[in-house]
C-alpha cells in the first residue's frame, strides 16, 4: 500500500489517498503505521477518499486506534495534498469530515499549497466559564470547547515545566469526559499571542494541534484574556486563529502544512 507522510508544524500523520487504494481495517492499520520504533511513525492515518457531499472525504484515526471527527494540522494536510496533486483542481474546495463539512482556501506558491485556510465552524461551549475540577488531588479550572471534538483548556502561568506524560492520562480520562477529552494547557503572553502546549486524547502530547488551538483562541478571547485573532505558539511552529465573532460567528485557522516523504507499506505486515 502506497502512503504519503505529512505533517503540520509537527502534528505527522501517515496519509493514505483512498482514490486509489483500499484499507480494510484502518483501526489496526493506524496502530501499526503510527508506532515510531517498529512502523513508519506518526500520530495517526489520516484516510482522503471520494465523498458524495464534498470535494473529497477525511477520515482520522489517532495512534491508538480511537477515530476522531476532525483534526486541524490534519485537514490543512488533506488540503495541501489533493491541492498538489491534483485531485481536486480549485483553489476553495470542501472536505467531508466526522464533523461535518469543512470549507478550505489554497494559499500557492508555484502551483504548491503553502498555507492553507479553515473554516473550522461555529464553536460551541460545553462547561462553564470556567468550571472547577480537582484532577489528581489538585484543584483546576478549565473552560471546554467543541469544534467537532471536545477540549479542555486550562490557564497556568508557565508551561514549560509541565510533565505531561506524567499527568496528561489523568486530564484525558477524567470521569467529567465520558468520551475522554483533548487538553490544552495555555501561556497569555499578550491579548494577540498565546503559548501552548496539548495532550491528544489517544495520541498523548503532540507537538501541534489544530483543534486545540482554535478551541484555546475561542477559549482565550471568551475570557477577555485575548483579542478576536491571535497567534498561537505550539511546539511545532504557529498557528493564526481568528475568531469572526461579531458576523458569522466561525473560527477560521491559517498554517503551514508538508509533504515529507513517500513510500510503500506492507499489508501482510497487520
Amino acid at each position: 500500500m502506497r502512503f504519503t507522510k505529512m505533517q503540520g508544524i509537527g502534528n505527522d500523520y501517515v496519509y493514505i489517498n483512498c482514490f486509489e487504494e483500499t484499507v480494510e481495517d484502518p483501526v489496526e492499520l493506524s496502530k501499526k503505521v503510527s508506532d515510531r520504533h517498529f512502523g513508519i511513525g506518526s500520530d495517526g492515518l489520516i484516510l482522503i477518499g471520494p465523498s458524495e457531499k464534498a470535494d473529497c472525504r477525511m477520515r482520522m484515526f489517532n495512534a491508538d486506534g480511537s477515530e476522531s471527527q476532525m483534526c486541524g494540522n490534519g485537514i490543512r494536510c488533506v488540503g495541501k495534498y489533493v491541492f498538489d496533486h491534483h485531485l481536486v483542481e480549485k483553489k476553495e474546495f470542501e472536505v467531508e469530515t466526522e464533523a461535518g463539512i469543512k470549507h478550505l482556501t489554497i494559499t500557492e506558491e508555484n502551483g504548491k499549497a503553502v498555507l492553507i485556510t479553515v473554516d473550522m465552524g461555529m464553536p460551541q461551549v460545553f462547561s462553564k466559564v470556567p468550571e472547577p475540577i480537582e484532577i489528581s488531588g489538585k484543584n483546576y479550572e478549565f473552560i471546554g470547547i467543541s469544534v467537532g471534538n471536545p477540549h479542555a483548556i486550562y490557564y497556568l502561568n508557565d508551561i514549560d515545566d509541565l510533565d505531561l506524560e506524567a499527568i496528561g492520562p489523568s486530564f484525558e480520562t477524567h470521569p467529567r469526559f465520558p468520551e475522554r477529552t483533548n487538553s490544552e494547557f495555555i501561556e497569555v503572553i499578550n491579548s494577540g499571542y498565546i503559548r501552548m502546549r496539548v495532550w491528544e486524547r489517544g495520541s498523548g502530547e503532540t507537538w501541534a494541534c489544530g483543534t486545540g488551538a482554535t478551541a484555546s483562541a475561542v477559549a482565550s478571547a471568551l475570557s477577555g484574556r485575548t483579542s478576536n485573532e491571535v497567534e498561537v505558539e505550539l511546539k511545532g511552529g504557529n498557528l493564526t486563529i481568528h475568531w469572526d465573532r461579531d458576523k458569522t460567528g466561525h473560527v477560521f485557522m491559517t498554517g503551514p502544512a508538508v509533504e515529507v516523504f513517500t513510500g510503500v507499506f506492507e499489508i501482510k505486515n497487520l
